[in-house]
C-alpha cells in the first residue's frame, strides 16, 4: 500500500489541481455523489458528502463536465496552467429524466467502473413517490423494496440486512447513532422526510471509515437548509402533520432548517367514552444550521429529539425516544485534502410508569462520539481517505422508582455499565488500469469494558451451565464479586478488519465486481422479539459477552442497457458470524442484573443471490428485485456442556426470508398526475410451534417442535398511489399536491403472529392469528412556499 501511494506522489509532480464545491444553485445545497469528469478522458471523480470535489491533471486545456441527475450540465472550457479553485452550481432541470425510485449512484457510468458494490442511494423526491401506510412518507419502507432487505412483520420499520438482525445495523443521522429508528413501536420511521437530505445504504463492501455492526450502515444527511432565501415545507395527512422552515444566515454564508412533525391519532380516541384517557402519538423536531467561516472553514451545527407517548388510562405510561446532536467542522486544508471533525451525542431513553403498582421503570443508553476524517486527493488514479475515532459509552439498563410511600415495590437499580470504542482506518480507491479498479484499506477497532460495577465470579467460570437430571440450561451458580473502579478495563478487545473491492469494467456498460470485509461489533441488542420494543436493553462485550465478527464475501455483474435507461445486476454473498448471542429457553431478560446467566454464543451464517433491474428514465420508471437466501444459526453448549439450542443443529434464523420479491413502478401521465405502484411478496417468517401437551401435577403443558422450524403464511400486498398537482404555473411560489393511496389494495390480512392457548370454556386447544392491517386509504396535502 505505501509502495503504491509513494509511485502516485511522484507521478502526481508538475501537474496542477482543480478543486472546489458543487451546490443547487436554487437553495444552495450541497451535491453530494456529482460527477465532475474532463471530457473525452477518464479523469473524473464524484463529490464527497458535503460537496467537495478535487481533480489533478498535466498542464493543458481541458473540457470539463458537472453533471448530477435531475440538473442542467455544465460544460465549460478550461485552461490549466496553475492550480485552482472552481465551486459550481447546477440547475434543476424543468425536463429532466424521471429517475428511479432508488438509484445506486447518481451517475450510472460511475457506478459500473467504481468498486463500490453492494450500496444504493435514495433520492428523498422519489421517495415521496412511493405508497406506504397511512400515507406517512417512510425512509425505512422504501429501502425495503431493495433486494437483499426484508422487515420484521407487518407495519414494523426494524428492517433486517442479508439475513442479519436488527440490531446489526448502523443507523446513523448526521453520524449520530440511532438505536431505535421507529414511532409508535414501528408503525413509522424516525426520519422526517421533509428534513432530510439523501440517504445511502451500505449491504455489503462497506467502507473502513464505519465499523461497530456487523450487517449493514444506513447512512441518513439532513438538509443544510436553503441559503438563497425563506421556503416553507409541510404537509397535512391522515394522522400526523409536518412543517419544516429554511432560509439563509448572515448574507448567504449560512443557512438552517427546522423541522417538526406529530401525530394527533390520540385525538381520535377522545371520540369514543371508553378510550378517551387512552393517548397514543409522537413527534419529533430536526435542526440544522451551518456558516462558512471562510474559503476554507465551514461550521455544522444539528439535532434530533423525537418522543413517543402511550397512556392506557391512568394506569400505565410509555415514554420513549431519541435525542441526537452533532458539531462539525470542515476544514480545507489545501486543493488536496479535506477534513471533517464531528463531536456527536447520543441518547435513547424509556420510561413505563405503572401507577396500579406505584412505581417507574427508567431506563437509557448515552454515547460520546469524537471522530476526526480526512480525504486527500493524491491524483487522478488514487484517493486516500484515513481517520481516527473514540466513543464512549453509557448503558444504563433499569431503575425502578417507587412513586410512593406505599408502594409495594423497593427501589432497585441494574448495575450501570460503561465502555470505550476506538478505531482507526485508512482506505485507497486506485485505478489499476483503465479498466480495473480497486479500494482496499483496513480498521483497526479496540473496545474495553470499563468498571464501576461489581463483576460476579462463576463457580467454574460458568455463567450458564446445563442441568442433566432436567435436561434444560440454567444460571451458574454465583462464588463472588470482583470489584473495578470506574475507567478501570475489566476486558480489552482488538480486532483487525481488512476490507478488499475490486471492480473490472469488461466494456463501456458492464463490470464484474468482487469484496470481501471483515467487521467487528461490540454492543448488543438484547431481546426476545423480532422487532425493535422501547423495552429492549443494550449491552456491551465483556468478560463474558464476546463481539460478533462477521466476514463477508460478494461478488457481482453489472450491466447498463439501452443507453443506460435500464441496468441490471446480480449479486452472490456469503456471511459468517461468530459470537452470535442466542437465549436459552425461559430467559428473562428484563430486570436481568446478570445478563450472561440467559445467553450462549454460536455462530450464524447466510448467503444468497440478488436481482435487480431497474428502468431510469422516461415517464415509465420503476425497479423489479428478487433475492432467493438463506440464514442459519447455529448455537453449541461450550463451556456451559449439554447439547445446546436445538441439539447443536442449525436452525433458520428469525429473520430468514427464502424468496423475497418486489415491484415498484411509477409513471408521469402528465405534469399534473402522478401514479405508482408497489407489489411485495416474501416467504412467511419463521416461528416454533408447539407438537404436543402433557399433563404435569394437573397442569397441562406444551411441548415444542424444533426452533424456527415452522412459518407464517406467505406475505404480500398491493398498495396504489395517485399524485395530483392542481397549480403548476412556474411562477407560482405555493405549490401544493393532494396524494391519495391506498395501503393493501386487495386487503390481505397477513399474520404477523400466531400464538396458542386453551379456550377457557371449552378446554380445547386453539391457535389465534394476528393480522395488523388489512386496507387502509389515506389522503395527504403537501405544500411548498
Amino acid at each position: 500500500m505505501v509502495f503504491l501511494i509513494f509511485t502516485s506522489l511522484l507521478s502526481a509532480q508538475d501537474k496542477f489541481t482543480i478543486s472546489g464545491i458543487v451546490t443547487d444553485s436554487k437553495n444552495g445545497e450541497t451535491l453530494f455523489g456529482a460527477s465532475v469528469y474532463f471530457m473525452n478522458t477518464t479523469i473524473g471523480v464524484m463529490t464527497n458528502e458535503y460537496g467537495f470535489y478535487s481533480l489533478t491533471v498535466p498542464e493543458g486545456t481541458y473540457t470539463l463536465v458537472v453533471s448530477y441527475m435531475g440538473y442542467n450540465e455544465i460544460i465549460e472550457e478550461t485552461t490549466l496552467d496553475s492550480t485552482r479553485k472552481m465551486d459550481f452550481e447546477l440547475l434543476e432541470s424543468s425536463n429532466k429524466l424521471k429517475e428511479v425510485v432508488l438509484v445506486a449512484e447518481e451517475s450510472e457510468r460511475v457506478n459500473i467502473r467504481t468498486p463500490q458494490m453492494s450500496t444504493a442511494k435514495l433520492k428523498i423526491e422519489t421517495i415521496k413517490k412511493m405508497p406506504v401506510v397511512f400515507g406517512e412518507v417512510d425512509i425505512l419502507k422504501s429501502i425495503q423494496l431493495l433486494p437483499g432487505v426484508t422487515n420484521n412483520g407487518e407495519g414494523s420499520n426494524g428492517f433486517n440486512v442479508r439475513g442479519g438482525a436488527v440490531d446489526q445495523n448502523l443507523v446513523l443521522l448526521d453520524e449520530a447513532i440511532i438505536y431505535n429508528s421507529s414511532h409508535l413501536l414501528g408503525f413509522f420511521s424516525v426520519f422526517n422526510a421533509d428534513a432530510i437530505k439523501d440517504v445511502k445504504l451500505y449491504k455489503g463492501s462497506i467502507p473502513p471509515r464505519f465499523g461497530g455492526r456487523v450487517s449493514s450502515v444506513l447512512d441518513v444527511r439532513q438538509k443544510d437548509g436553503n441559503s438563497k432565501k425563506v421556503a416553507l415545507t409541510g404537509g397535512i395527512g391522515t394522522i400526523s402533520s409536518r412543517l419544516a422552515v429554511e432560509g439563509p444566515l448572515v448574507k448567504e454564508k449560512g443557512s438552517f432548517i427546522v423541522a417538526g412533525r406529530g401525530s394527533y391519532l390520540h385525538l381520535f380516541l377522545k371520540l369514543s367514552e371508553e378510550l378517551k384517557e387512552n393517548a397514543l402519538y409522537f413527534y419529533d423536531f430536526n435542526l440544522k444550521g451551518n456558516y462558512e467561516l471562510n474559503d476554507n472553514n465551514r461550521l455544522y451545527l444539528s439535532g434530533y429529539f423525537g418522543r413517543d407517548v402511550f397512556k392506557f388510562g391512568t394506569s400505565f405510561s410509555n415514554i420513549y425516544g431519541n435525542a441526537s446532536g452533532n458539531l462539525r467542522w470542515n476544514h480545507i486544508f489545501n486543493d488536496k485534502i479535506f477534513s471533517n471533525l464531528s463531536l456527536i451525542y447520543s441518547k435513547y431513553d424509556y420510561q413505563i410508569e405503572l401507577n396500579a403498582i406505584q412505581f417507574d421503570w427508567i431506563s437509557d443508553i448515552i454515547n460520546y462520539n469524537l471522530k476526526y476524517d480526512f480525504k486527500y486527493y493524491i491524483n487522478n488514479k488514487i484517493n486516500l481517505n484515513f481517520g481516527a475515532s473514540g466513543i464512549y459509552y453509557n448503558f444504563h439498563p433499569g431503575e425502578i422508582r417507587p412513586t410512593s410511600e406505599s408502594s409495594p415495590i423497593n427501589y432497585f437499580e441494574l448495575d450501570e455499565k460503561r465502555a470505550f470504542e476506538a478505531g482507526v482506518y485508512i482506505n485507497v480507491e486506485q485505478k489499476i488500469t483503465e479498466r480495473f479498479n480497486m479500494q482496499y484499506g483496513f480498521r483497526i477497532s479496540a473496545f474495553s469494558r470499563l468498571g464501576g460495577e461489581p463483576l460476579t465470579i462463576y463457580e467454574n467460570d460458568q455463567p450458564v451451565v446445563y442441568n442433566d437430571f432436567l435436561g434444560i440450561y440454567q444460571g451458574g451458580i454465583p462464588i463472588g464479586q470482583e470489584d473495578y473502579s470506574i475507567g478501570e478495563s475489566m476486558k480489552t478487545f482488538n480486532n483487525f478488519e481488512p476490507r478488499l473491492a475490486l471492480a473490472y469494467q469488461m466494456s463501456e456498460y458492464s463490470s464484474i465486481k468482487a469484496s470481501f470485509s471483515r467487521i467487528a461489533q461490540y454492543i448488543h441488542l438484547l431481546s426476545n422479539t423480532t422487532n425493535v420494543t422501547p423495552l429492549d436493553v443494550w449491552t456491551p462485550s465483556g468478560v463474558y459477552i464476546e463481539p460478533q465478527l462477521s466476514n463477508q464475501y460478494a461478488l457481482g455483474y453489472f450491466k447498463d442497457f439501452s443507453k443506460k435507461m435500464l441496468n441490471f445486476s446480480i449479486e452472490a454473498y456469503y456471511k459468517t458470524i461468530e459470537n452470535r448471542i442466542d437465549y436459552i429457553d425461559g430467559a428473562n431478560l428484563i430486570g436481568n442484573n446478570n445478563i450472561e446467566t440467559v445467553i450462549l454464543n454460536g455462530e450464524a451464517r447466510a448467503y444468497g443471490l440478488e436481482f435487480l433491474l431497474q428502468k431510469i428514465s422516461g415517464d415509465f420508471t420503476g425497479m423489479l428485485a428478487y433475492t432467493i437466501s438463506k440464514a442459519e444459526q447455529r448455537t453449541l453448549g461450550g463451556n456451559a456442556g449439554g447439547p445446546g439450542i436445538n441439539n447443536g443443529n442449525w436452525y433458520n434464523t428469525p429473520y430468514d426470508r427464502t424468496h423475497d420479491f418486489s415491484v415498484t413502478a411509477a409513471y408521469d401521465h402528465t405534469n399534473k398526475w402522478t401514479f405508482s405502484a408497489n407489489f411485495v411478496y416474501q416467504t412467511g417468517r419463521p416461528v416454533t410451534y408447539p407438537n404436543g401437551q402433557y399433563e404435569y401435577e394437573g397442569m397441562s403443558i406444551a411441548s415444542y417442535e424444533d426452533r424456527n422450524s415452522s412459518r407464517l403464511t406467505s406475505y404480500n400486498r398491493l398498495d396504489v398511489m395517485a399524485i395530483f398537482r392542481p397549480n403548476r404555473k412556474p411562477n407560482n411560489r405555493w405549490k401544493g399536491e393532494w396524494v391519495f393511496g391506498i395501503y393493501n389494495v386487495y386487503n390481505r390480512m397477513n399474520a404477523a403472529s400466531i400464538t396458542f392457548g386453551q379456550n377457557r370454556e371449552t378446554g380445547v386447544n386453539e391457535a389465534t392469528r394476528t393480522a395488523i392491517f388489512g386496507i387502509v386509504p389515506s389522503v395527504t396535502y403537501n405544500f411548498k412556499f
